[in-house]
């Protein structure tokens, strides 16, 4: 039981703190530089859309004032909706749009296909209904396809906190920060293993068609581009602004369905997780291994409250656990005063790795299409499922 403990104890450790070490340490001393060059390049917008009527007005507001020295052509796709959605698109009087209405829904990555196959700029960016792009943020962008070795780029997510609870206000940020600071550190050595799908861009020649029913569109797709020996890169003056839920019970529901999406990516896609990838390394380590810490962290639960039975001070280390948890708990259902900072990281802790629990049950007992989950799990009505075409990667 002590080997299990320590065993457990030391693949944690290294998951969140001897990892993202050594991604900074490759990050300093094997540093890879990539060529940036302001250029006026054409670019194809593509978004998917499905039941967005409350929220698609704004965005369609939004695409039409970007620099028309760059967007040149937007392609929505309605993805089966039926709350006017598709009436609203065909009300659309500029002619940078094309607009595709599907009359049955078959998941974002379907509906990606579709605008991918349709549009027909050099560059494709792909963006979610929700999230807001900065001024000179697609310059800024579009500057690193200067360096012919990159073939995908993504841009720096300001995540706004207002109204989240305090669970949820952690998870949008210190675990944001943290999981940043990673994929920089990982696209300063050579490439990160997924982006924010919100807000990311790839060379039209390089892009993949998505395997039907995929989650992750925007973890498969950098991926498939860095296996044609280019570089998936993040500029951190590419700002796009977006919101996370609100409530600790909503972010649990986004990151059951992102953990079951990589269970399901594996799956799909296995040369990902073969010896021919080179970001191997990194995909076991900041990916593979999340999935595996809840187990560990039960392991050394169970193991060092059965040695303290008989010993003082494996007896320590078992209340020390139970005490963590507990308070990770409790500050999932209130606020503890003089703690409640505290409770909170705690709580994200305990959310993040009960997703990755709940994932894989998602994965391996859902019938039926797996993109199908978010509008199960959230319970709300059909409208609300906008939500689905969310980059959820981040």
């Amino acid at each position: 039981m002590k080997t299990a403990f320590w065993l457990s104890l030391v693949v944690i450790a290294y998951t969140y703190a001897g990892y993202p070490l050594v991604m900074y340490l490759l990050a300093r001393w094997r540093s890879r530089p990539w060529q940036r060059e302001e250029m006026v390049r054409t670019v194809s917008v593509v978004m998917a859309v499905h039941n967005g009527a409350p929220l698609l007005r704004a965005q369609i507001e939004h695409l039409a004032s970007l620099d028309r020295n760059y967007v040149q052509e937007i392609v929505i796709v309605s993805d089966g909706s039926s709350d006017g959605t598709a009436e609203m698109l065909q009300e659309i009087s500029d002619l940078r749009f094309k607009t595709i209405v599907l009359t049955e829904q078959g998941g974002k990555a379907a509906a990606l296909n579709h605008g991918i196959a349709a549009a027909t700029r050099e560059i494709l960016l792909f963006v979610d209904i929700r999230p807001r792009i900065a001024d000179e943020a697609i310059a800024t962008l579009l500057s690193n396809f200067a360096d012919p070795a990159v073939g995908c780029v993504a841009g720096e997510l300001v995540l706004r906190s207002e109204g989240q609870d305090a669970t949820a206000s952690a998870v949008s940020g210190v675990y944001w920060r943290y999981e940043q600071w990673i994929r920089n550190c990982e696209a300063a050595f050579d490439s990160p293993v997924g982006v924010y799908g919100g807000f990311y861009a790839a060379r039209r020649s390089l892009v993949t068609t998505f395997p039907a029913g995929l989650i992750l569109d925007d973890m498969f797709q950098p991926l498939a581009i860095v296996r044609q020996g280019y570089r998936s890169v993040l500029d951190r003056g590419a700002f796009v602004m977006d919101k996370w839920p609100e409530k600790v019970a909503g972010e649990f529901q986004r990151k059951v369905r992102t953990l079951a999406g990589n269970y399901q990516l594996f799956a799909k896609a296995p040369w990902i997780l073969g010896a021919g990838n080179r970001l191997w390394f990194q995909l076991v380590s900041h990916k593979l291994l999340r999935l595996v810490v809840p187990y560990l962290f039960v392991v050394m639960l169970l193991t060092a409250t059965l040695l303290g039975i008989t010993s003082n001070g494996w007896c320590v280390i078992a209340l020390l656990q139970w005490g963590f948890w507990i308070t990770a708990l409790l500050g999932l259902r209130m606020e503890l005063p003089g703690i409640q900072r505290y409770a909170a990281a705690a709580g994200a802790l305990l959310v993040l790795n009960a997703a990755a629990v709940a994932g894989l049950y998602k994965f391996l007992f859902t019938t039926g299409p797996l993109w199908k989950i978010w509008s199960v799990q959230s319970g709300k009505s059909e409208t609300a499922t906008t939500l689905e075409t969310k980059g959820e990667q981040a």
